[in-house]
């Protein structure tokens, strides 16, 4: 990284981005706002026919170039591929952002085993191995940043979001020490934590998503996305988004177990699952 300047989003025109869950929400958002700037797109995600037209409609809209990559992170090879398809293409990232994700709202013994091994592979392993070598890649070609999505669940331990938040607490705690072990290397590591952003990752409906912005309860993908890079590039360790978000981080985490129970008797036990 230059030692005469500062990066910023908009000052590395022409660099390329590797960014994973890359064709909806806040991946593809994060996609558009760098491509917007300037940026090639490595665009990482399972949604073929979705990731094909993302990606048309970037170098359409932005004149950039973007390679994409019908990956499962789930698959035990999966970073392997990654890593091979990128250097056989010659291209060195300057910035990856760790993005897919999955959840669900629903009691353990409810989520099928396969379900799980989804979370552990796609929120710890896929995000542990794709820091380490694109971490390793960035190191050995001048540096460069890596952003990692965790979640304000990090520290939710409450019933129906439990594998959720438990390996969501995983990404947070790995980043902030990975970021320690890379600051040497050049490569300066970002965690983010977000809360409130109207994205169908959730379920909720888009006419809910829009009342929860106007309301102040959520906020948008494009305005996460513009602060997260702001982060970013300042080669901040941790961003919240939201005062009341970083304000409630305590009070959340500490509440008491029959409040938990309250969640428990009065939401999630009277919902209805699909199996």
């Amino acid at each position: 990284m230059s030692r005469n300047r500062k990066d910023t989003v908009d000052s590395l025109k022409g660099e390329w981005a590797a960014v994973t869950g890359a064709s909806s929400g806040i991946g593809l958002e994060f996609c558009r706002r760098l491509a917007r700037a300037g940026w090639n797109i490595v665009m990482i995600s399972n949604q073929a026919a979705e990731l094909s037209a993302c990606s048309a409609d970037i170098k359409k809209c932005f004149g950039v170039r973007t390679l994409t990559l019908d990956v499962d992170l789930t698959d035990d090879d999966a970073v392997k591929r990654v890593m091979h398809t990128v250097r056989s293409a010659q291209i060195a990232p300057k910035l990856v952002v760790n993005n897919a994700g999955v959840f669900d709202f629903k009691p353990v013994g409810l989520i099928k085993e396969k379900r799980i091994l989804t979370y552990i592979d796609l929120h710890v392993r896929a995000v542990t191995l794709l820091s380490r070598q694109m971490g390793c890649y960035m190191a050995e070609r001048g540096g460069g940043y890596i952003l990692n999505m965790s979640s304000m669940a990090c520290w939710m331990p409450m019933p129906g979001i439990a594998v959720y938040s438990a390996t969501k607490a995983y990404i947070r705690a790995f980043s902030r020490a990975f970021r320690i072990e890379m600051k040497g290397e050049g490569v300066s590591v970002t965690v983010a934590c977000p809360g409130g952003i109207a994205t169908d990752l959730f379920g909720l409906p888009k006419g809910l998503q829009k009342l929860g912005v106007r309301l102040g309860v959520l906020t948008t993908t494009e305005k996460f996305v513009d602060k997260a890079l702001r982060r970013v590039f300042r080669k901040k360790a941790q961003y919240v988004n939201g005062a009341l978000n970083r304000m409630s981080i305590v009070a959340v985490a500490s509440l008491p177990e029959w409040a938990r129970m309250q969640i428990k008797t009065r939401l999630l036990d009277r919902l209805k699952y699909d199996d």
